[in-house]
């Protein structure tokens, strides 16, 4: 139980954070303008815990046959791109726009497939295919998948009290600095391990 909940409680924290400034959550917020936010919600729901669970699926195949010194390094230097990725920034294209403003389907049903589609092979994904390496399966996807869900949740509510844009430097710098304390700690980890 104990490693359910190291895992559950380290992958909703990377998670959440990895998803602060992200394009998904503009998706979010666009969505929300033109659905309910329930709606919006299921479908972000449904689609990250399917992406997700692939993640684990794959990260937990990784982690059952390499060193766990070897991942441990590895995931650190994953880290560290995520932070450099996450400086760098997210925004939406044109296309995704349009998508997210002009669907006429269910709710549900576009959030749904709108979000699983951007997800595949996002910084979030990579995360937790890193996560669930290092960590059980079970709680990773379920951290992971409740991380991201809740910080789409937070630029909903934000942008809907607020009316305006999260300040995206602040959290894009924050986020980038978390990752690197967490690419570091994974380096050292890993390092401690091979010698």
């Amino acid at each position: 139980m104990e490693g359910f909940l190291v895992a559950l409680a380290v992958s909703f924290g990377v998670i959440f954070v990895a998803e602060l400034g992200d394009k998904s959550q503009l998706m979010a917020l666009t969505f929300a303008t033109r659905f309910r936010t329930v709606p919006v919600l299921i479908g972000i729901t449904i689609a990250t815990a399917v992406v997700h669970l692939v993640s684990v699926a794959i990260g937990y195949g990784l982690g059952a046959t390499l060193p766990t010194g070897w991942i441990a390094l590895i995931a650190g230097l994953a880290f560290l791109g995520f932070g450099a990725w996450t400086l760098r920034g997210d925004s939406l294209t044109e296309e995704e726009k349009r998508k997210a403003e002009r669907s006429t389907k269910s709710a549900v049903f576009a959030v749904g497939v709108a979000f699983f589609l951007a997800e595949l092979g996002d910084k979030t994904m990579l995360a937790t295919i890193t996560l669930a390496t290092q960590y059980g399966w079970f709680g990773t996807w379920i951290g992971s998948t409740v991380g991201m869900v809740a910080a789409d949740a937070l630029a909903i509510m934000v942008g809907r009290m607020l009316g305006r844009k999260l300040p995206e430097k602040t959290i894009r710098y924050g986020a980038a600095i978390l990752f690197a304390i967490c690419g570091l700690w994974l380096i050292l980890d890993g390092v401690n391990q091979l010698t």
